[in-house]
């Protein structure tokens, strides 16, 4: 069954915002990937009409979404662009810092700034996607751009790809790859200048 509703709290920043049905009833939350291809960005008070999913929380979600008036288009099915492989790539840097401390090759000191950094960087880009989905406060993007310089960054790629957060947002992106290409950097001048070695004897004692 289609509903009819307008649309409440956009963040077209965020992409999604909530529909509330006339003559009352349930709010439900609406994402920009549930509008019909091609269709306009949507706005505040934007008449739509829609269906309800419920996940797997029993939380309404829009589905099927079509402007006030907008014909159904029927397209050809097209080969979705290959996308990056973000959480392969992720696991296969922190595999490789693994095994490249455990063979000598890299300083302790190394995989504890990689590995714990990613742990946690992975739980906050997961905290982050649920309250996006409930639209409780978010976690500042800064703090998860810091958490990717400081080493966090593998780990933050396997979940972007397994939640599917923060993937289609150039700027964050554009931000992201940053922070890991200086991050790379900064881990290759302490590893060449000796100071990540040093760390490490410090931190066994040594």
């Amino acid at each position: 069954m289609r509903l009819a509703g307008r649309i409440s709290g956009w963040n077209d920043d965020k992409g999604y915002g909530f529909v509330t049905p006339h003559g009352g009833g349930e709010r439900v939350f609406v994402h920009i990937k549930a509008f019909q291809p091609g269709s306009r960005r949507p706005a505040e008070g934007d008449l739509i009409s829609y269906a309800v999913t419920r996940d797997a929380r029993g939380r309404g979600n829009a589905t099927g979404v079509r402007f006030a008036g907008q014909r159904i288009e029927q397209r050809k099915p097209k080969t979705p662009p290959a996308r990056m492989p973000r959480m392969l790539l992720g696991s296969v840097v922190l595999l490789a810092v693994v095994l490249g401390t455990a063979l000598g090759f890299l300083p302790l000191v190394v995989a504890l700034a990689c590995l714990l950094p990613s742990f946690l960087s992975y739980l906050m880009y997961w905290t982050d996607k649920e309250a996006a989905r409930r639209g409780a406060q978010r976690i500042p993007e800064s703090t998860l751009h810091l958490l990717d310089l400081l080493g966090g960054w593998p780990g933050a790629l396997v979940a972007q790809q397994q939640f599917r957060h923060k993937t289609a947002k150039a700027s964050f992106q554009f931000a992201f790859w940053c922070s890991v290409l200086a991050n790379i950097a900064i881990v290759a001048w302490l590893v060449r200048s000796g100071i990540a070695r040093s760390l490490t004897d410090a931190l066994l004692g040594v």
